[in-house]
This record gives structure tokens, C-alpha cells and sequence, in this order.
């Protein structure tokens, strides 16, 4: 990466393909060190980053405070990269972008966003210099998901640049709500707590809406269901606003949204943690890599009457993916909790394509690309997705690396 100061100075505007804070999160510091140029997206996305990224400033502000409180940063003091002040600042700089509509951005260059799938706003990303097309799909939705709609068909490109997480693997074909209502079931048998981390926007809604499926169909025991994320909760009202991004009527997005006992206060989340099961806990981050799901692992996770459910993937060198792996303790607000607690997996809630997935979107192109780009994807996933392509479609493609540069010829 080049430092930051660079990055200002040449950078004239930026395009956002989604929300997530691992693709939005570093905006209001880039804007914070001088950045003034437009940052390009779509409207959903443009709504939900009014939502995550003065979120993810408060949530550092409030980390950096605990860490200095309790004195277990190495930093002195430990400072957050931004405040929720300086993100609602970067707002400023989103302009929003109508999916199929060309957009110049000057210099020859012309902008246009199709539907990705993914999540709310999720964009693919079409950049043309008049001769040539260069396409990024950013994070690749599943053509079959139980919310959102389809990624767009994509016939050409010159240049391709696709994501690879589950490049090296395909979801399971059983159903998802019935492997979610086994292990509730079997939590709630034993009076424990079904924690589930998962991200605000996205995961945490297809969880409400398989929950109150299952609920409405009896499948799962009549028990409390508890959203500890007030991000969550105002991204629901995005999905009321935004429909043509997704399949659901306006009753089953009001069904969705009621599912769940909203917690809003601090004071509430402290008061969730002194509750007997059994209840399942939706609360934010995905990965278990900040915010109020940890302060539910380090009371749940040392009882083994409890059950930490993942709904995705989880990237390595993250908590998630340690508690995946079977580590037999995690380190959280600089203290080793111990995991006790049942630890399951579904993977087949995720709102990323797979490997099988991903080809069959690749085939809707009629020519292949000149080439193509693996990334986004830890090495072995996007090692194995260029394998599968180069075998399968016969397309010149590679895993770039660090620091590699390429000329569009």
C-alpha cells in the first residue's frame, strides 16, 4: 500500500462497490488525511455507510477508551484511526450513482454499477476508457440467496478483477434453516445461550428471516431471540426503502424486522449478559473482531451449555476463525477467555457465491476476458479459483501479488 499522504495527492475520486466496513471502513481516513474527491456508489450503499462508518468511529472511540481504562494497549494512549464525528464528515464525499447509467467520471474514463447481490448496494463495478472495459465484482452475491436478488449477467470485459472467498469450496446443498434449528434446539435442551455473531448489515437480517420462519413453521422452540445491534436495527428500515434490491414483500420485511427484541442501550446489552438461557443473542461483528459480541463471548463461551454459532465465513488471523479452528481459548479486552461453549458452523447462509457459483456466473460472458484477476480471497481460495478457471473456461488468469502493478494493453 502506498502511504497515505500519496494516496490524497493522487487520488481523484474513488468507487465503492459496497457497504461492509472491510471495503468502506478506511473512507473517513482517507478523507481525515486530506482526501477530497467524490467517492462513488450506489444509493443503498451511499444510505448504509450513513449507518456503518459513523458506527465503526464511535465503536474505536469506545474500544480505544476501554483499552485505556484497563490499560492493555500497546499503544500510550491508544487513539481510534477515526472518530464517529470525522466518519459523518466523510459522508460528505458519497455521491450516489444509478445502477446501469453511465457516468463520466472525466479523463476519458466512464463509470457504470450493475447489481452484485451481495448485500444492499452491492455493486459491480465497470470502469471504460472508450476502448477498453475493466470489471471488478467486488463481493459477488449467490444467484439462488433467500433475500437478496441475483447478481446482474455480465456478457464482456476486457479485463476481469473477481473476488475468490470461497474459491476453494462449495456450500453445503442441505437446508440452512433446519441446521439452524438443530442447534438451537439442542442449546435450548440444555438451557444454554445460542450466540451468534454476525455482521449488522446482511447476515444479521437473512438470520431474522430464517428465525421467524422457523418460528411461524414451529420448527424451533418458542424461545426469546435478542438483536444487540442498533446498526442492525436501523439497517433494517434500508430494506423497507430499497426494494428493488431485494425479493421480499413489504409484510415479510415487517415479519423480519419484528422478530427479534431489539436491545438499544449499553445498559440493556450489560443487562442481556446476567439473563438465563435459553435465548439466542444476534450481535455484531461478524468475525468477532470488536463491538458488544465480545463482551457476550467472555460471559457465554466458558460454559459448555452454550453455543457459538457462526453464519459465514471467517477470515484467517481473526477471532472468528480461531474459535473455528478449536482454539481452546481466545484473548479478549486483553484477558484469555476460555471456549467451552459448543462451537458450530453454517456456512451455507453466506452471501457469497461459491467456487461453483462464481463459474457459472463466469459463463455468462461470450468472449473471455483478456485477462482475469483473482482476489479477495485468503491464498488457498484464490490459488484454487484460478486453477478452476484456467481448467473449466480456458481463461488466462492470476492471483496477483503484493505490490504488482499491470498494464492494460
Amino acid at each position: 500500500r502506498l502511504p497515505i499522504h500519496i494516496h490524497t495527492a493522487i487520488l481523484d475520486a474513488v468507487v465503492l462497490t459496497h457497504a461492509h466496513i472491510d471495503h468502506s471502513g478506511y473512507l473517513p481516513l482517507l478523507v481525515k488525511n486530506g482526501f477530497a474527491g467524490r467517492v462513488y456508489c450506489s444509493a443503498a450503499t451511499r444510505d448504509l455507510c450513513a449507518i456503518l462508518l459513523p458506527d465503526s468511529g464511535h465503536l474505536q472511540e469506545a474500544e480505544a477508551r476501554y483499552a485505556n481504562q484497563h490499560a492493555f494497549s500497546r499503544h500510550k494512549p491508544a487513539l481510534p484511526l477515526y472518530t464517529a464525528e470525522e466518519a459523518k464528515s466523510a459522508l460528505t464525499r458519497l455521491a450516489a450513482v444509478e445502477y446501469e447509467a453511465p457516468l463520466d467520471l472525466g479523463g476519458g474514463l466512464t463509470l457504470k454499477l450493475r447489481r452484485a447481490g451481495h448485500m444492499l448496494g452491492a455493486s459491480l463495478v465497470e470502469i471504460s476508457d472508450g476502448s477498453r472495459t475493466i470489471l471488478f465484482s467486488g463481493d459477488l452475491g449467490r444467484p439462488n440467496d433467500a433475500i437478496m436478488q441475483p447478481p446482474a449477467r455480465v456478457t464482456h470485459a476486457d479485463y476481469l478483477v473477481v473476488e475468490s472467498t470461497y474459491g476453494n469450496r462449495l456450500h453445503a446443498q442441505s437446508d440452512p434453516r433446519g441446521a439452524l434449528a438443530a442447534v438451537i434446539t439442542r442449546t435450548a435442551q440444555r438451557r444454554g445461550v445460542v450466540v451468534i455473531p454476525a455482521f449488522a448489515v446482511g447476515r444479521a437480517q437473512t438470520l431474522l428471516y430464517h428465525l421467524h420462519a422457523l418460528k411461524t413453521a414451529g420448527r424451533m422452540p418458542d424461545i426469546p431471540v435478542f438483536l444487540n445491534s442498533p446498526m442492525a436495527v436501523n439497517a433494517n428500515t434500508l430494506y423497507h426503502r430499497h426494494t428493488q434490491e431485494h425479493r421480499l414483500t413489504r409484510e415479510a420485511c415487517d415479519a423480519m424486522c419484528a422478530s427479534a427484541q431489539v436491545i438499544n442501550s449499553v445498559e440493556e446489552s450489560m443487562a442481556l449478559n446476567e439473563r438465563k438461557g435459553p435465548m439466542v443473542i444476534i450481535s455484531a461483528s461478524g468475525m468477532a473482531t470488536g463491538g458488544r459480541v465480545l463482551h457476550h463471548l467472555k460471559r457465554f463461551a466458558p460454559d459448555a451449555r452454550n453455543t457459538i454459532l457462526f453464519a459465514g465465513f471467517q477470515a484467517g488471523g481473526t477471532r472468528g476463525a480461531s474459535i473455528v479452528a478449536g482454539a481452546e481459548t481466545v484473548k479478549i479486552h486483553g484477558a484469555y477467555v476460555p471456549i467451552r461453549a459448543e462451537v458450530a458452523v453454517i456456512d451455507d447462509l453466506s452471501a457469497h457465491a461459491d467456487a461453483g457459483e462464481i463459474i457459472d456466473w463466469l459463463r455468462g460472458f461470450t468472449s473471455a476476458p483478456r485477462q482475469t484477476f483473482i482476489t479477495h480471497g485468503e491464498p488457498a481460495a484464490a490459488d484454487a479459483l484460478r486453477i478452476r478457471v484456467t481448467e473449466t473456461l480456458r481463461w488466462p488468469c492470476m492471483v496477483p501479488g503484493y505490490r504488482d502493478q499491470v498494464t492494460l494493453t
